[in-house]
């Protein structure tokens, strides 16, 4: 088989499975390992893919890489809308204080909470503008803004203003978001500023419960906020693979499907 065909078959198993090893490789074209690296750097070098260790993953899997918030709002937009409503169910129900953190999954819990007229003698903390925007038309929520520099990508303040002010707070619950959920490297998202922040909304609250589709799984973005044994429940729209779930569970994490 020429190294044109190769490379065509490799792209398609990318497109179809996110990722591609090469031990695999080998083994399906019967070509020496070495080879397959060839191959890898090769198609690298065209912006492809973009290889790990063992193999290669879609360009699409890059660790700094983030949607626009108009692309995240419309993404997964159904299954979002599920795991906000199974959310809601998690709610105190009367005089408690909730943080609420910055993503398009708590946005719309945040909506659902105004529907719903929930929140009778809440205290919401955040740091998202859109969530606060929803939030100042229920008249029973005792709204906590947090400050800092805002980010336009997230519509949330970034930084270490906004980290030390999260500092200063024990809440009874927090609802956090992830970019990456992987059994060993924990929660995770592409931009440092802002993992100081959910680091420190994390350990700002008694109970931590992530909200976090299924195209989160398995997924390592560039800086880790939190390990899997910080969380308390997970609320997602289905059951994680065998590894994760394994490693949800050796970390006592409930894990709700929406």
């Amino acid at each position: 088989m020429f190294a044109e065909e190769r490379h065509r078959l490799i792209l398609e198993q990318l497109e179809k499975d996110g990722k591609v090893s090469v031990a695999q490789l080998s083994q399906r074209f019967d070509i020496t390992r070495e080879t397959v690296r060839r191959d890898l750097a090769q198609l690298e070098s065209e912006n492809c893919l973009r290889r790990v260790h063992g193999g290669a993953v879609a360009t699409s899997e890059a660790s700094t890489r983030e949607e626009s918030y108009v692309v995240r709002t419309t993404i997964h937009s159904d299954a979002k809308a599920r795991i906000a409503q199974r959310a809601l169910g998690l709610l105190p129900v009367s005089d408690a204080s909730v943080v609420i953190d910055a993503g398009t999954t708590t946005e719309i819990l945040a909506e659902r909470m105004v529907k719903a007229n929930a929140g009778s003698g809440l205290v919401v903390i955040t740091h998202a503008l859109p969530i606060a925007s929803a939030l100042i038309h229920c008249p029973d929520i005792a709204l906590e803004l947090i400050g800092g520099r805002v980010r336009g990508l997230t519509g949330a303040t970034s930084g270490a203003r906004t980290a030390q002010e999260y500092s200063q707070y024990r809440a009874d619950i927090a609802f956090i978001g992830t970019n990456g959920l992987h059994a060993g490297f924990g929660l995770s998202t592409p931009d440092p500023l802002e993992a100081a922040v959910k680091r420190a909304l994390v350990a700002s609250a008694r109970r931590v419960v992530l909200l976090a589709d299924s195209s989160k799984f398995d997924q390592e973005t560039l800086v880790r906020f939190a390990s899997l044994e910080a969380i308390d429940t997970l609320v997602t729209d289905q059951q994680p693979g065998t590894e994760l779930a394994a490693a949800l569970d050796a970390a006592d994490v409930e894990v709700v499907v929406a």
